[in-house]
């Protein structure tokens, strides 16, 4: 069901007919709210019996092209990005709530997992240092730097990574890992071989395995 936070981001709740076992907050990908999400947030609520919400990026300007999208990055608000994630996590009203997200949303659910209100973070592919062209004169923080300088955050993090990712080099990767994450890395996958079936990039098997080790460290279980 579509709903709006305090701050007016749109947002997508659902719920089990069960009380819930824990909550979890979905970041989209660049492309943001959408059917695939939508989907992805009955799928996840159904299956696991969570309250799920997932959450837009670009609140108010949600009719912008993926293009005009990458465009905006450099003046991007991690902070009110930050700050929806957490009222999303609120507002499902669970004792636990982990939260993952994808490319660009995977980057912001490194970050959050530095403001230690989720109790485990599953990143698919997120950027682990900004790409050069996303940052403006106030370039926000990397993401492995805002999770070193909160003690605790790193470990709450299983990151999937695929190797042949170019926005997530094996460098950065290593870094992340380096700093407390646990990371799978796929051999050979791209950037986006898990959450969309339609992209070229696309590894059903990978997806599968990776899903499954997602949903089982959001439970509470070992990688």
């Amino acid at each position: 069901m579509r709903d709006t936070l305090p701050s007016g981001t749109p947002v997508e709740i659902e719920r089990p007919d069960a009380a819930p076992a824990m909550g979890l907050v979905i970041a989209p990908d660049i492309g943001g709210l959408r059917p695939l999400f939508d989907a992805m947030a009955r799928r996840l609520s159904s299956e696991n019996g969570w309250a799920v919400a997932a959450v837009e990026p670009f609140p108010g300007r949600e009719t912008m092209t993926i293009e005009e999208r990458l465009a905006a990055m450099p003046t991007f608000d991690d902070a009110a990005s930050m700050r929806d994630l957490v009222a999303a996590a609120g507002a499902l009203d669970c004792d636990r709530v982990g939260i993952l997200g994808f490319c660009m949303g995977g980057m912001l659910t490194l970050k959050a997992a530095a403001t230690l209100r989720f109790d485990r973070a599953v990143p698919f592919y997120g950027m682990v240092r900004n790409p050069a062209d996303w940052k403006g004169d106030g370039a926000d923080a990397d993401a492995v730097d805002t999770l070193k300088a909160t003690p605790g955050a790193a470990g709450r993090v299983l990151a999937i990574m695929g190797t042949a990712d170019p926005y997530t080099p094996a460098h950065d990767v290593d870094d992340l890992e380096a700093a407390g994450a646990t990371v799978v890395r796929y051999e050979g996958a791209e950037h986006g071989f898990v959450h969309d079936a339609d992209r070229p990039a696309h590894r059903a098997d990978d997806a599968a395995d990776a899903w499954r080790r997602a949903i089982a460290w959001l439970s509470g279980a070992d990688a």
